[in-house]
């Protein structure tokens, strides 16, 4: 989808993924309007001294809560594009605060969908994490039913004929909350923690994050949950090349965590198509026209009986100098913020 001379949405504007996409979008193409709606007054202040009015009076900010049905059919009126990335995302707070996360994470994107909707908006992408596959902690179960609401929404945007889709990937590297920021804050220690010595994990870039949702506004049909091939770590090889010589310290698993994580699950594989670089998970709902989609990307290739997506085994892993690599770079990085040494366990939250 050509951006150029478009009106476009970000939910949750002033996160990690929120910034990387703006500052990506306005890099590349001249938007008429791209609206950043999140509900933290100070990250939007902060981040409008990135981004002068006179320089960039395209940019607009909106304090707003996904919970807030009205706020948003306000921000909404014009904008043809929405990429939905607002979520509770911390697991052990979704644990602890059950509700909360399903206020934000569930009602919040029945309150994006209703909007859309009825405010006739083009397209609508939403984000999602590994950890809505076959979940086990109520921050993925949250995820997989806010999935199945956009998905089924195609169903029921009639004349509107809005279009929405899903993108899952796993952890991305250098998150607010992601575990290398919190391995580099623990190095100086001498000790970092792991959970499990056997855990592995999909990681993906910010960067790869936001070329892989702008790619699938031109692919997307409306129904489908693209799945982008990025590769796994070993949380063992992770700690020992970020934080070379230090001490691991071995605390278990936690309540809610995996040992490895799912993008695609048997049951999902069979509704898949695998492309060069990404899968397809497609809709079973009567209103999706597999041949239809399969016509126009003819290149897609059904999943394998039995196949499924998942970290411990993927064919593609980093290696350790790639991961020293990352680590560099994410010290560098002025958008990411590297926590107060940490005393909880890591590898514990979604992307």
């Amino acid at each position: 989808m050509n951006l150029d001379g478009a009106n476009l949405l970000i939910t949750g504007g002033t996160g990690s993924f929120g910034k990387r996409f703006v500052k990506t979008v306005l890099a590349r193409y001249r938007p008429a309007r791209l609206v950043i709606y999140s509900r933290d007054e100070l990250k939007q202040f902060l981040m409008r001294q990135e981004y002068p009015v006179a320089q960039f009076p395209n940019l607009r900010f909106f304090i707003g809560d996904v919970r807030d049905r009205d706020r948003l059919y306000r921000a909404l009126d014009g904008v043809e594009l929405v990429v939905h990335a607002a979520a509770l995302k911390q697991v052990p707070t979704a644990e602890y605060n059950p509700l909360e996360a399903i206020k934000t994470n569930i009602m919040g994107a029945v309150n994006v969908i209703d909007a859309a909707i009825d405010r006739n908006v083009q397209s609508v992408l939403a984000l999602s994490t590994d950890k809505a596959a076959n979940p086990v902690n109520l921050y993925g179960a949250t995820k997989l039913c806010s999935d199945k609401l956009f998905v089924a929404a195609n169903a029921y945007s009639g004349v509107h004929r809005t279009r929405f889709s899903v993108i899952r990937y796993g952890n991305v590297v250098g998150s607010r909350g992601s575990v290398i920021p919190y391995f580099l804050a623990q190095r100086p220690t001498g000790r970092v923690t792991i959970t499990d010595p056997r855990m592995t994990r999909f990681l993906i870039t910010l960067k790869h994050g936001v070329d892989f949702v702008l790619a699938a506004t031109s692919r997307m049909l409306g129904g489908e949950i693209f799945v982008p091939k990025i590769p796994s770590v070993r949380i063992v090889d992770l700690a020992c090349a970020v934080a070379p010589g230090c001490r691991h310290e071995i605390i278990g698993i936690r309540p809610g965590e995996k040992l490895h994580e799912t993008m695609i699950s048997e049951d999902d594989a069979r509704l898949s198509l695998e492309y060069d670089d990404y899968y397809a998970i497609l809709p079973s709902h009567d209103f999706w026209n597999h041949k239809d989609y399969q016509a126009q990307h003819p290149e897609g290739r059904p999943c394998a009986d039995g196949f499924s997506y998942s970290s411990h085994t993927n064919s593609v892993w980093l290696s350790i100098e790639e991961m020293m690599n990352l680590g560099r770079q994410i010290e560098q990085e002025p958008d990411v913020d590297i926590p107060p040494r940490p005393t909880e366990p890591t590898f514990i939250v979604g992307g």
